[in-house]
């Protein structure tokens, strides 16, 4: 290890690189070697969403170097596989702080490289560009943002010609072309600037069109208009479309939450921008109490992600989950198109491993097919790709608070869900109900499933150590029963493997292999064990569900439902 680190800092040191960049190794030499040491000890690589890392100096480092030279193999590999002078590609950033740099040098190595680049003018939702690549007919993508992280991050997510993130072969394809760059000289930094074309207010107006067309009741948002509604871009790229999306939609009662409505890769009112973070919902969720709200939505600053709050049974404010939300979505447009006569027999819904299995339940209730792919929504795009000619994808998503509707784009868009999640709260409101008490007639009718998850971060150079022997201490200590219930199934994503436990029956997991443990209970539970691809650390995912014979029962069930997910918590002593 300290051979690696002393060769990549020897490499920057003699390398043609800045003078500024050379002084500030030095200085960390002298004065940080610790830190000298995380920023040196390997090549930051592509990971489940490209590359994400925290910004600075260094080979782990997010930086115009790493930047440039992952951008050279991704070029290359986009010419082998198209053909110079075939190649055209979209370039996109968010908020944060570097992204429009890093956008400007992707479009300069793309463009040095001879592919046709069209970059957007400013900072737009990850969504939007999914969106272009398809409208634009082109053969790759990049966007510059780290999504949710905190701000010292940024990152990098590279796009296929179907608008999806990368997939095998592809994604591994990649890496080989990257690892092939050996450093900074072999990156054509320059030279293309004829090769890029700016976009902008046109592709927002077929973007806006493309969403306009999801919506399933206009009507019902046209009789609603004034349905009261907080919104918070949370200092991100959502305030570019979202109020002028609602506003397509019919909506007239907009708030927008004015702290956070700069986009500022500082994220000045927050310590995590996520909506998936209380912390982060919090000025939003006291504008909707003092207003008396229906509905509060809060986007990542890359706008792929959503969260949103309502008013529970007793009218207290409380934040949705992401399972909550995608049952919600999932729900409505199942039943609603249903209900319009707009369904279709061949109608199709896709989820990840880890999302609520009441899902399943609602698809198997209304005989449509409910696919369930790894995490992440490359593998929900991949689906598509693959079912397309035969089947008609309606909705997807995942409990990391995403969703997509419609396949005219191939990635989570909070922007489309962001309008439909306010055309739901106007449909139950037309008949006289909310949001929240839709959900618990949902969960009469479908049974109860309540779901949570813990996150444990491992930092450092010794973190993913520390993960990897967690999960193989799971795999090879397989425990016989949590909290007091058998676990009858063990299914290993990596080996691609189900077991039954007791009788020792196997079966193949026909999905790509992935490094995801799940434990099946004897009672219903559910524990899934997943690294994350981009982050030093892992997730554990709990599901319980029961049966909720009426609604006047909810709070009680619920309270037993907590009960179990923490006696599975502490059972596995993961708190």
């Amino acid at each position: 290890m300290q051979a690696t680190i002393q060769a990549n800092v020897q490499k920057w040191l003699t390398g043609n690189f800045e003078q500024s960049v050379k002084d500030e190794i030095t200085a960390l030499q002298q004065n940080n070697p610790d830190e000298l040491a995380d920023s040196f000890y390997r090549n930051l690589e592509f990971g489940t969403g490209g590359l994400r890392g925290i910004m600075g100096i260094g080979t782990n480092r997010m930086n115009k170097y790493t930047v440039g030279m992952a951008t050279q193999g991704y070029a290359n590999y986009l010419n082998k596989s198209f053909g110079e002078g075939n190649v055209k590609c979209v370039v996109g950033h968010d908020s944060r702080n570097n992204s429009r740099l890093f956008a400007e040098i992707v479009a300069n190595v793309m463009g040095a490289n001879g592919i046709k680049v069209y970059l957007f003018e400013a900072l737009r939702p990850t969504p939007e560009l999914s969106f272009a690549i398809r409208h634009l007919g082109c053969q790759g993508g990049v966007v510059c943002t780290a999504s949710h992280n905190p701000k010292e991050y940024n990152g990098y997510k590279a796009y296929w010609n179907d608008g999806g993130q990368l997939v095998p072969p592809h994604d591994k394809n990649v890496i080989i072309e990257v690892d092939k760059v050996a450093g900074v000289d072999d990156v054509k930094w320059s030279g293309g600037e004829s090769n890029i074309t700016l976009i902008g207010k046109e592709m927002d107006e077929a973007y806006m069109q493309m969403i306009q067309s999801l919506s399933v009741y206009p009507e019902v948002c046209k009789a609603q208009h004034d349905l009261k509604i907080v919104y918070t871009s949370i200092h991100g790229t959502g305030i570019t479309l979202v109020p002028q999306v609602l506003e397509r939609f019919g909506f007239t009662n907009v708030t927008i939450v004015d702290e956070q409505k700069e986009p500022d890769g500082n994220f000045p009112t927050v310590v995590y921008p996520n909506p998936e973070e209380a912390e982060a919902m919090n000025i939003g969720l006291n504008k909707a109490k003092a207003m008396d709200a229906d509905i509060l939505l809060g986007t990542d600053p890359d706008s792929d992600r959503v969260g949103i709050a309502i008013k529970d049974h007793k009218g207290n404010w409380v934040l949705m989950n992401g399972n909550q939300t995608a049952v919600l979505a999932f729900n409505y447009m199942i039943e609603a198109r249903k209900a319009k006569g707009i369904n279709q027999p061949n109608d199709m819904v896709v989820k990840t491993i880890v999302t609520t299995e009441m899902i399943d339940a609602i698809a198997k209730a209304s005989d449509i097919k409910c696919y369930n792919v790894l995490t992440g929504f490359k593998w929900i795009a991949e689906l598509i790709k693959e079912k397309e000619a035969t089947e008609n994808y309606i909705v997807g998503g995942e409990e990391s608070y995403g969703l997509m509707i419609g396949s005219q784009l191939r990635d989570k868009d909070a922007i489309s869900a962001v309008a439909l999640l306010c055309e739901m709260a106007a449909y139950e409101k037309n008949k006289g109900r909310s949001l929240y008490q839709k959900m618990i007639d949902l969960y009469v009718q479908y049974g109860f499933y309540k779901e949570s998850l813990i996150s444990i971060t491992k930092k450092g150079m010794n973190g993913q150590a520390e993960i990897a022997e967690m999960m193989e201490g799971y795999r090879t200590n397989t425990p016989t029963s949590i909290n007091g219930s058998a676990v009858v199934q063990l299914l290993d994503y990596q080996l691609q493997k189900g077991k039954n436990i007791q009788t020792g029956e196997e079966w193949t997991i026909n999905l790509p292999k992935s490094n995801v443990l799940q434990f099946i209970l004897a009672d219903g539970s559910k524990i899934s064990a997943r690294p994350s691809g981009t982050e030093p650390k892992i997730k554990f995912y709990f599901s319980v569900n029961t049966k909720l014979d009426k609604a006047e029962n909810f709070d009680a069930v619920h309270e037993q439902l907590n009960e179990r997910i923490d006696g599975i918590i502490k059972d596995m002593k993961l708190k």
